[in-house]
C-alpha cells in the first residue's frame, strides 16, 4: 500500500480509559508505511469528532449516538464503585447497588453508564467531569460509580474500588462513519477483529496478490494397446504376456 494516494496517517480517537495500544502495535507491524495517530478525547465529544473528520475511527462507550456512524461492540466493562480505603465497601469483595444505598453517589455530567434510577442519596450538585468526581471521593463527599478502567486511570492512593454486581455495564465500541469504509479503515477492522496477517479482508483489491494460474497437465498417452499408460505391459495382448518356449526335445 504505497504511492500518492495513500494518508500520511491513520487518526484514531480514544475516549478517557480506553487501551488501545496492542491494536497500535500491530498496526505498526502490518502498515509500517502508515503512522497510526492516537487522538485522545473526552467521551462526549467523540462522536462529533469522528463526524467532522477530525478522526479517522474512534474507540468509544456507550450510550453511542449511532446516526451516520458504523459501530462495531469490542468489550464490556466491569463496573465498580470507588471509595475512600477506610469506607466500609473496602472490607467487602464485591457489592450491590442496595450496599450504597445510604451513600451520597456522585452522578458526573460526562457519566457513561445508562441508569435506570442511580443508587444511593444524590449529591446536591453534578460534578462537571468523572475527575471532579474523584476528586470529591477523596475528599469523602460520596462515591462514585464508574466503568473499572476509569478507577484504574484515576488511581490514587487513598482511594480503593470493588466491582458492582447488579449496576449496568458500559461498553467500548470501534465506530467510524459510513459511507467511509477505506481500505485503511478495513485494514484496523481487521486487526481489532483479530485477524490474521494472511486473510484477504481488510486488504484493497490492488494490493493483493492476484492467484497463479492453474498449471494444467498434459493429456495422457495411450499406447499402441489401446490401454492407458498405468497398464501393465502387454496388456492388451492375448496370452497375458510373452509366449513361453518349451524345452529342446532331445534326439535319440
Amino acid at each position: 500500500m504505497t504511492g500518492p494516494d495513500v494518508p500520511a496517517s491513520f487518526r484514531l480517537a480514544y475516549v478517557p480509559g480506553a487501551t488501545p495500544a496492542k491494536w497500535v502495535r500491530t498496526w505498526a507491524e502490518r502498515v509500517p508505511e502508515v503512522p497510526l495517530q492516537l487522538v485522545p478525547v473526552a467521551a462526549a465529544d467523540a462522536t462529533a469528532l469522528v463526524r467532522e473528520h477530525g478522526a479517522d475511527a474512534a474507540l468509544l462507550r456507550s450510550p453511542l449516538d449511532r446516526d451516520g456512524l458504523h459501530a462495531i461492540p469490542l468489550y464490556t466493562e466491569t463496573t465498580v464503585v470507588l471509595v475512600p480505603k477506610d469506607h466500609v465497601v473496602a472490607a467487602a469483595d464485591e457489592v450491590s447497588t442496595a450496599d450504597l444505598a445510604d451513600d451520597v453517589v456522585l452522578h458526573p455530567l460526562d457519566d457513561t453508564i445508562e441508569w435506570e434510577s442511580l443508587p444511593g442519596r444524590p449529591a446536591v450538585d453534578r460534578p462537571e467531569t468523572t475527575a471532579d468526581a474523584i476528586e470529591l471521593v477523596a475528599a469523602g463527599v460520596g462515591v462514585l460509580v464508574v466503568p473499572q478502567s476509569l478507577a484504574r486511570l484515576h488511581h490514587r492512593r487513598d482511594l480503593t474500588y470493588r466491582p458492582v454486581a447488579d449496576a449496568p455495564q458500559s461498553s467500548v465500541a470501534l465506530s467510524w462513519l459510513e459511507d467511509e469504509t477505506s481500505d485503511l479503515m478495513e485494514q484496523f477492522i481487521g486487526i481489532v477483529r483479530g485477524r490474521t496477517v494472511n486473510s484477504t479482508r481488510g486488504r484493497s483489491s490492488a494490493s493483493a496478490p492476484a492467484p497463479a494460474p492453474a498449471e494444467r497437465k498434459p493429456p495422457a498417452r495411450k499406447p499402441a494397446g489401446g490401454k492407458s499408460a498405468g497398464g501393465k505391459p502387454g496388456a492388451g495382448r492375448r496370452g497375458g504376456g510373452v509366449a513361453k518356449r518349451g524345452k529342446p526335445r532331445r534326439r535319440s
